[in-house]
């Protein structure tokens, strides 16, 4: 009979986000601006506002900020259109700001290139963890600390962040590529939900599983022969995930 593997130990991690960093608000709520604006000034963060999409892509070509909290209800040219647009010509981190938090818009969220989401109403302590963890994770220069693996035709290169199978390349985003890394450094071994989450999002979000679920399962689409059916990465139900190989 075969047995699961036990749930591997792992050490955290700690980070600071250094320098002054710029964060650009797209939303066209005024009070939401101000409200938010606020909270990250006295945070010690440079604030820069656009009031739409049009502005804020204009915006982003001359400011070139660290972070970017985008509303996806915008009006003329919406949220998610812009992250897109954004994606195509910046890798600046993007959160959206959501009014519901609904699964289906999380994913077209992620879908378009977004980092992380937040749903409307949030606290200033969650505003803030939340930009200072993204700002963490996405620190110029950061290195995996193991080579690559190769799988049924998958070839992972950590080192050189490329992903191939069968030859033809595989994008992976810069959330999805520190979650692999995370699995291939444990092989074999079973990492809790918890695990996971506090190592590639921060400590912020070791109750974000939502997060992990949807990830996971992207991850999947692109890097397992069927999806539906993984050999690769597998759940561990009510535990978290092991990388099989």
């Amino acid at each position: 009979m075969k047995t699961s593997p036990k749930p591997a130990p792992i050490k955290g991690k700690a980070s600071a986000v250094v320098g002054k960093s710029v964060v650009q608000i797209v939303d066209d709520d005024p009070a939401i601006v101000r409200l938010v604006r606020r909270y990250l000034e006295l945070e010690g963060f440079q604030v820069i506002v656009a009031w739409d999409g049009r502005s804020a892509l204009d915006q982003l070509a001359r400011e070139a900020p660290n972070l970017v909290l985008l509303d996806i209800g915008l009006p003329e040219v919406d949220g998610l259109e812009v992250c897109r647009r954004m994606r195509s010509n910046s890798d600046v981190p993007v959160i959206m700001l959501t009014a519901r938090g609904r699964e289906e818009e999380v994913i077209e969220g992620f879908d378009a290139g977004a980092d992380d989401y937040l749903a409307k109403p949030f606290s200033s302590g969650v505003l803030l963890a939340r930009v200072k963890a993204v700002l963490r994770r996405y620190r110029p220069g950061e290195k995996t600390d193991i080579d690559g693996i190769e799988w049924n035709g998958l070839v992972v290169d950590f080192s050189a962040r490329k992903v191939t199978r069968g030859g033809r390349p595989i994008h992976l985003t810069r959330t999805e590529f520190p979650l692999l890394a995370l699995l291939a450094r444990h092989r074999g071994k079973i990492l809790t939900s918890a695990q996971i989450l506090t190592e590639v999002w921060g400590p912020e979000y070791a109750g974000e599983s939502q997060i992990l679920r949807l990830h996971i399962g992207r991850l999947r689409k692109k890097i397992e022969p069927v999806p539906e059916c993984p050999s690769l990465i597998l759940t561990e139900l009510g535990v978290g995930y092991w990388l099989n190989c």
